[in-house]
């Protein structure tokens, strides 16, 4: 189901995804909260009546929102994020909030305290993280939109492996106020549908300005869904070979290179580029170091006396160490560690400034490679999804996982748009992928999107016999 066909229900819209959410969710494992019908019937809007469901880290007034950690089991928000208040501006109604990696730290959904968040192409793989709730209630048909927040590939990851679009715009384009933020200088808010038009077309809601986020931006709001057309011959790609080389999996190496083949067919320009391999290999280090850094900043007010679930102690430094250790999981606590490690004053240059002045190189390397292109393309995952048992096992750090597995992160780090679509399947299985564009030119990255989508044929996909 797309957003015109929930539209064309109206209200009976809501009761269809909240009913199909109920049915499905003891297999899928998605939804952490459901969120009962306000009652408003045929709303206005470019999301009249469109059922969203929402990542749990995302502040949704009177609804509970533990972003999946037993440190947040009873905290429930007097306040809408900016998000949520656009969406219901403009019709939609939510829900539900939808299963996340624990505090959104991880890439595969199997950290959240409600347990594993199963993939409907196959119930024994992961969905992807940390957005994988909301990936796989639009994979599954449940609803047409879902917000996720994306700080490496936590929406572009999932929707390869789920079979749908994955959008992150540029940062600053959507106002990140009532977030719960993981790395705040990589967190963007970001989303899935089934088909780029209606990708354009929540951007349209979702972006703008916002007073309660200095770091969102003044650039002016496009009618993104009205700007689809496109000419091959006036369209450009940059395929990365890095990830191509570094990718042993040949029949998603073959899906792409026929992907890319085809785009030339039509007339569309084709460059291959060539980065340092050792910078890209350093993405990976590089985004744990920073990403961790600022997460234990973050969320140092998460101490049973701030925020979160209170543990009783004789002292409040008792107090504090009970409520998180109880509160935090080991993966959580590990991070912790390793951010405040890397922000001792004797870190912070060996470590923390180190990882900042790569990041620069980086953003210059991928900024300079897009002055002759009007998107850099590869494929979004160098496998299919991983089962949940093999994916629970440590990954070794070969070049293939820094590189195919890591490399989407250079758009978190330079704040370009990106996005993620269907290129075929492997196994029976969906692979995607990816588009990143100059910051806030996403009207371009639309149009090269919806080029790749009539291409492939692929969109609006939905895996109910599961």
């Amino acid at each position: 189901m797309n957003i015109q066909e929930s539209k064309n229900l109206g209200g009976a819209a809501f009761k269809n995804s909240y009913e199909k959410a109920q049915k499905y969710n003891e297999k899928l494992n998605a939804i952490v909260t459901f969120v009962e019908d306000e009652g408003c019937q045929n709303q206005q809007g470019l999301l009249a009546n469109v059922p969203v469901a929402v990542k749990d880290n995302f502040s949704t007034k009177g609804v509970k929102t533990t972003a999946c950690s037993n440190i947040l089991a009873n905290y429930q928000p007097v306040f809408d994020a900016t998000a949520i208040k656009k969406l219901k501006e403009a019709g939609a109604k939510i829900f539900a909030k939808a299963s996340m990696d624990e505090l959104a730290m991880g890439g595969t959904n199997l950290t959240a305290n409600i347990g594993p968040c199963h993939n409907p192409y196959d119930l024994k793989r992961i969905s992807g993280g940390s957005s994988g709730g909301s990936a796989v209630l639009v994979a599954s048909g449940v609803t047409p939109l879902a917000l996720g927040s994306d700080t490496g590939d936590s929406v572009r990851k999932p929707a390869a492996y789920c079979g749908i679009v994955g959008t992150k715009p540029s940062y600053g384009r959507i106002s990140r106020y009532g977030v719960i933020p993981y790395a705040s200088s990589l967190d963007h808010v970001a989303y899935f549908t089934g088909n780029v038009y209606d990708a354009a077309l929540a951007l349209e809601v979702l972006a703008g300005r916002d007073d309660l986020d200095m770091t969102s931006s003044y650039e002016p709001v496009l009618n993104y869904s009205q700007l689809l057309d496109y000419d091959f011959s006036k369209l450009s790609f940059g395929v990365i070979d890095n990830v191509i080389e570094a990718m042993s999996n040949q029949k998603i190496k073959e899906t792409f290179l026929k992907l890319i083949h085809d785009l030339e067919a039509k007339g569309a320009k084709v460059k291959h580029i060539h980065f340092d391999n050792d910078l890209l290999k350093a993405l990976f280090p590089t985004y744990f170091i920073i990403a961790n850094a600022e997460a234990s900043a973050n969320h140092s007010n998460l101490d049973g006396v701030r925020f979160g679930v209170r543990e009783k102690g004789d002292s409040m430094e008792e107090i504090m160490i009970n409520s998180r250790t109880k509160g935090f999981s080991s993966f959580i606590k590990k991070r912790f560690v390793v951010g405040s490690y890397s922000l001792f004053e004797e870190n912070q240059e060996r470590l923390f400034r180190k990882a900042q002045k790569v990041r620069r190189l980086v953003c210059e390397s991928f900024n300079e490679s897009l002055k002759d292109v009007d998107v850099l393309i590869a494929p979004a995952s160098g496998q299919v999804a991983p089962l949940i048992q093999n994916e629970e096992k440590q990954d070794e750090l070969t070049d293939e996982y820094l590189i195919c597995e890591n490399y989407m992160v250079f758009a978190n780090f330079a704040g370009l748009p990106s996005i993620t679509l269907p290129m075929g399947f492997v196994d029976d299985l969906p692979v995607g992928v990816n588009l990143s564009a100059k910051a806030f030119d996403e009207v371009t990255m639309f149009r090269c999107a919806k080029a790749l989508e009539d291409v492939t044929g692929l969109k609006d996909l939905v895996k109910e016999d599961f």
